[in-house]
């Protein structure tokens, strides 16, 4: 065993933080700054947890704070690390398999967690190891490329040196850590002393914008996809100040978007750099500097500082392999936890790509030796995806190119669990993916496959449409959120899924899966596709989903008197912030996505009153624009709808504040409670007299209840959760003075609280389903149906009635939603509007 202790003091960029004293270091995703003192004594701490034995770390990467310290924190301590993606368990638990760490660290549903898994090391590691990272990502290869201290700082000096960082600069990190890229913005920034902006949001959010400009971003970095997203967010137009210079490697870029971007960064004042790399060499081995970007767009550059090319000998002078030397090269491969006692084994990389020298000097990348292709910067071992195929017992070949990579299987095979199979192990999006049938794979006289003819199948018609009817984890998320792209690393919260799409996605991939768990709105496509499927007789359901049907149900049964249990409508507002809280403040919330989220609740109801002004003589105009509950002059049913799009309102305007988002952020469940406490300040000004019962019917007398539901859904640990009880205790009997009422409320809150889920036969399960995900068109409808059926049909008949209309009405809006998406512009919009419900 190696139990000795290294310190890694060759890291200059983790040893001398402390160096950079009072200068910003990082800018945490809620916003918060550390300088570079503090995060020297972050690291300092976590190193003494990890204590002084060198031990193998495997650290899951979440693009948080905690990563990047405990990052440094291992290496500072000369802890081998390991990254891994943190959001593809798959891929994770192969690799804890493989290499039995000794620590392992990452995210869970309870916070950030470092698990000792033993107190030694279970493994020799040879001195020279700092870090591992998997050379395949895409493919789930357990195949990691073995890093020195000596690779990490030699390359992060060189691309400081080139991209000329200055302890002024903020790069904003849009890329993950466990992938080399990003690590180098990490790695040569802090070298400088510059400061790490970790943007917990996409491109192509707003919010990311927001940040960027708000913390004076100096640096942009992404992929080929990055790209494809900046130009359908108009970056063009932005306005960017503080802008320095934008780096793209991961790919190649087409030279006209090369030329594209150069000159738009000329024209702005920013400069843009082209870079070349792999893993094996740290992650760059050139550049191109940008005076010869619009001149040379097709080319890789000049070696970075320290580095040098050769071409292996071809039958073309200035062209064959490329070659690359320098201190960046990795000390060799890793393939079973023996090998990391190894020393160097590698001391030139063989890149694999076939390359040219023009004669100013620059190599230009113009083929690929082996049959690697890198589709939106995933690197695809061909050969390895054919291995993949017929493990599974497929009988296939596979193609492609950097946009795409096709399948050709034989007729009769599932080409949609092929396609599923390929995404979900390859992570990549489906729409690069191509599955054909053939009668018979294409072969050569030779009776080798005849990958030519299957690319020049690339651009034909899909032979196959199966994804019109979700049949797997991705295919899902593609119908919930249409129009975006669906990465394995993409969570139901992070695309932007509230409670609005929270129910629909929760049957369908349960139809998937068979079993959710709990925290499925926050485990990634890739971890929900490695699931297996189990079907069971008794499948779980959601206990918000099931309180929203029971609730709904108890609010029309006893407005018909074919139930006499009141309290649904309340329950219904607390599990409406409940959901509040779990969806909408599950990341830094503006007040932009809170007043969307009340519109989307708000139009259809206006829409339908708007109709039964017409129709029926107690509806007025004070319905129609949801303030009837305190202008009194129309019907006083709708008043549950007035109060919650009201609340949500007056949400949106707070959370326009930064301090409250950034409090929100920083104390979740204190906020709850200041919330709660504003709450029943406010409902001592509900006055009941004068036969109008303002506590029920007002914003100010029954938003507690809203205010209560999110407290709930706050309560992460048993003390919190007994804190909310008591508080409930208080406060609920007081309110109604009914037990049948105090019951549903109190017991519905407690059932959230304590049970995530609850069994029921699969049939009634659907059924809970299909009521909640129509609740709101149940509410609408019932008022118009109960009237006229009731002097008729007995009250359990009128019931039925009035949820099978609601559920009616809300199939037909999905249908005519799906049916104008294709003809209209917004599509993705008129979707999502299909899938409203009433848990607002």
């Amino acid at each position: 065993m190696d139990g000795q202790l290294l310190t890694g003091e060759s890291l200059r960029f983790v040893h001398s933080l402390r160096s950079h004293g009072e200068k910003i270091a990082v800018v945490a995703p809620d916003g918060s700054r550390l300088t570079y003192l503090d995060l020297a004594a972050r690291v300092s701490a976590a190193a003494a947890r990890l204590g002084p034995v060198r031990r193998l770390v495997l650290v899951a990467t979440s693009g948080d704070l905690d990563t990047l310290v405990t990052y440094l924190a291992a290496l500072h301590g000369g802890h081998p690390v390991l990254l891994a993606d943190g959001e593809n368990q798959h891929h994770l638990d192969t690799l804890i398999d493989r290499y039995d760490p000794d620590v392992v660290a990452g995210p869970t549903p309870q916070g950030w967690r470092l698990r000792e898994r033993r107190s030694g090391a279970a493994h020799v590691l040879h001195p020279d190891l700092a870090l591992l990272l998997s050379t395949s990502g895409s493919t789930g290869s357990p195949k990691l490329v073995r890093l020195s201290s000596a690779n990490l700082q030699s390359n992060a000096d060189a691309i400081a040196s080139y991209l000329d960082i200055r302890d002024t600069d903020r790069a904003v990190l849009s890329l993950p850590m466990h992938y080399c890229y990003g690590l180098s913005v990490v790695n040569s920034n802090l070298t400088r002393g510059a400061a790490i902006l970790l943007n917990p949001h996409s491109v192509a959010e707003p919010e990311f914008w927001t940040f960027f400009r708000r913390h004076e971003g100096t640096s942009l970095h992404g992929v080929p996809h990055t790209f494809d997203l900046l130009d359908r967010v108009g970056f063009d137009r932005m306005t960017l100040p503080s802008l320095r210079y934008v780096t793209q490697a991961g790919g190649k870029l087409a030279p006209e978007r090369v030329r594209a971007y150069a000159e738009l960064g000329e024209g702005r004042g920013w400069r843009f750099f082209v870079m070349y790399g792999q893993t094996e060499a740290t992650a760059r081995m050139a550049y191109l500097p940008p005076e010869f970007a619009t001149s040379h767009p097709a080319a890789i550059g000049i070696p970075v500082p320290g580095g040098s090319f050769d071409l292996a000998p071809s039958d073309h002078p200035d062209e064959g392999e490329l070659i690359y030397h320098g201190p960046n090269v990795m000390l060799g491969y890793a393939e079973s936890p023996a090998d990391l006692a190894l020393g160097r084994t590698t001391t030139a990389l063989s890149t694999g790509d076939l390359a040219r020298r023009t004669p100013d000097g620059l190599y230009e990348v113009i083929g690929r030796r082996s049959r690697i292709i890198k589709p939106y910067g995933h690197r695809v071992d061909l050969d390895r995806a054919e291995d993949l195929l017929r493990d599974k017992g497929y009988q296939a070949a596979c193609a492609g190119t950097d946009e795409t990579l096709i399948v050709a299987v034989l007729a009769g095979q599932d080409t949609t669990a092929v396609r599923d199979l390929m995404a979900d192990h390859l992570r990549l999006p489906v729409h690069c993916l191509q599955v054909r049938e053939f009668g018979e794979i294409p072969r050569l006289g030779n009776g080798k496959v005849d990958y030519p003819q299957l690319l020049k199948s690339l651009h034909a018609d899909r032979a196959d449409s199966s994804e019109r009817t979700p049949r797997s984890v991705r295919a899902v998320f593609t119908a919930a959120f249409p129009g975006t792209r669906i990465t394995d690393g993409d969570t139901f919260v992070g695309l932007g899924g509230d409670s609005l799409t929270y129910i629909p996605t929760a049957l369908a991939l349960e139809r998937v899966l068979g079993h959710l768990p709990p925290d499925w709105p926050t485990t990634s496509v890739g971890a929900l596709s490695a699931r297996q499927p189990r079907r069971r007789r008794l499948t779980p359901i959601d206990t918000e989903i099931l309180l929203r049907a029971v609730s709904i149900t108890l609010v029309v049964g006893t407005h018909i008197g074919a139930l006499h249990l009141r309290g649904g409508a309340h329950l219904l507002l607390a599990v409406a912030g409940w959901t509040f809280a779990r969806f909408l403040l599950s990341a830094p919330a503006g007040g932009a996505r809170i007043a969307r989220s009340a519109a989307r609740i708000a139009v259809p109801a206006v829409l339908w009153l708007l109709w039964r002004t017409q129709a029926s003589d107690d509806v007025r105009l004070s319905n129609v624009l949801l303030i009837n509950n305190y202008v009194r002059g129309g019907a006083t049913g709708y008043w549950f709808i007035e109060v919650l799009v009201q609340t949500l309102l007056l949400l949106a305007l707070l959370f326009t504040i930064p301090a409250v988002r950034r409090f929100e952020q920083r104390h979740r469940f204190g906020a709850a409670a200041a919330v709660l406490g504003v709450a029943l300040l406010a409902r001592l000004f509900a006055d009941d007299a004068h036969g109008f019962p303002e506590s029920a019917f007002t914003t100010h007398g029954a938003a507690w209840f809203f205010a209560l539901g999110w407290l709930a859904q706050r309560a992460s640990t048993s003390s919190r959760k007994l804190t909310v009880l008591a508080v409930m205790t208080l406060l609920v009997p007081g309110y109604f003075g009914e037990p049948g009422r105090n019951l549903v409320v109190y017991g519905g809150l407690a059932l959230l609280m304590f049970l995530p889920s609850i069994r029921l036969p699969r049939p009634a399960a659907r059924a809970a389903g299909l009521l909640a995900a129509s609740s709101l068109y149940i509410y609408l409808t019932h008022y118009a149906v109960f009237p006229a059926l009731l002097p008729h049909f007995a009250p359990p008949a009128v019931l039925a009635a009035c949820l099978g209309a609601g559920i009616v009405a809300w199939i037909l809006v999905q249908r005519m939603a799906v049916a104008c998406a294709r003809i209209l512009p917004g599509r993705a919009a008129l979707v999502k509007l299909s899938n409203l419900h009433l848990d607002r």
